[in-house]
């Protein structure tokens, strides 16, 4: 395997490990999020200082990043979650552009808008590929929990997840954290694999991009958001030649499947034999229905 295609594929673990934040977040439990790229750059630069500054072991140095985006993302979360729809997205606009800025004028701590040079390439596929995997692993069996069925509940309807008395505010604040500690390692992980950083990689196009994937593979599918990012990093990158179109023909991919199909590649549906005996298990006749 040359070392472009190694590239590409930890490129995409890490893309899909910050994908599957968003997707709990959003995909599951209904919390329209524009910010989660600020957690990214958090875990980043906590692993960057970690492993730079006071040369702590890459590994505990990415979970480290992981847990201060947690710690954030909770005080953060406590007050805001009480916001509605429309208006977190546009509080977690805020709150991430705020986050970038802090990064970018604390030069003492971070270098500012110079970026965090020297960082130890540590993440190489097969620890790409490990994180994704192990990650993977447990947001499924969390989804597929009872976790998962407050996430759910709270995405179709809190007010009725409410009155059958889960704790709403506990379940979103829940979601969020651990949403914000995927991002987080993925951050890490990215910070890992360019050895350099700097706040404008993770500005609000960048968390624009991560909730597109989820739309783009289907809200409420943790294959679908997989897929998504598979198809939007491949994309992205085959067409990196033609710089100056690339854009251009994401944006494209981007609104031919909306308007094909607008619940996105997947639906709610996942990998296995529901997904199959929906697309090719025989339809009753319409007497038999009946």
């Amino acid at each position: 395997m040359s070392a472009y295609t190694e590239g590409i594929i930890t490129l995409l673990m890490i893309n899909a490990i910050a994908a599957m934040g968003v997707c709990l977040l959003t995909g599951f439990t209904g919390v329209f999020t524009l910010g989660h790229a600020a957690y990214m750059a958090l875990g980043g630069y906590a692993t960057a200082i970690l492993t730079v500054k006071y040369h702590l072991h890459w590994l505990p140095a990415v979970v480290a990043g992981g847990i201060l985006a947690i710690v954030v993302a909770y005080v953060i979360g406590v007050p805001t979650l009480k916001l509605m729809g429309d208006y977190y997205a546009i509080a977690s606009i805020g709150l991430g552009e705020a986050i970038r800025l802090i990064l970018e004028n604390w030069q003492s701590v971070t270098r500012g808008a110079r970026g965090y040079p020297g960082i130890p390439t540590f993440t190489t596929m097969p620890v790409a590929v490990g994180f994704f995997l192990v990650l993977a692993f447990l947001l499924f069996c969390l989804l597929h929990g009872s976790y998962g069925r407050m996430f759910k509940a709270c995405r179709d309807d809190h007010i009725a997840a409410a009155l059958l008395g889960y704790d709403t505010a506990r379940v979103r604040v829940l979601s969020l954290v651990l949403s914000a500690f995927y991002c987080g390692v993925s951050g890490g992980l990215l910070a890992g694999f360019l050895s350099f950083i700097q706040p404008v990689m993770f500005d609000m196009l960048k968390s624009t991009e991560l909730t597109a994937v989820v739309v783009f593979g289907g809200l409420g599918s943790l294959s679908g958001c997989l897929l998504g990012t598979t198809i939007i990093t491949l994309v992205t990158e085959l067409f990196r030649p033609i710089s100056q179109y690339r854009m251009l023909i994401y944006g494209a991919v981007l609104v031919i499947i909306m308007v094909l199909r607008p619940e996105g590649i997947m639906g709610q549906y996942e990998f296995g034999p529901k997904l199959f005996r929906k697309l090719f298990g025989r339809k009753a006749p319409a007497q038999e229905r009946r």
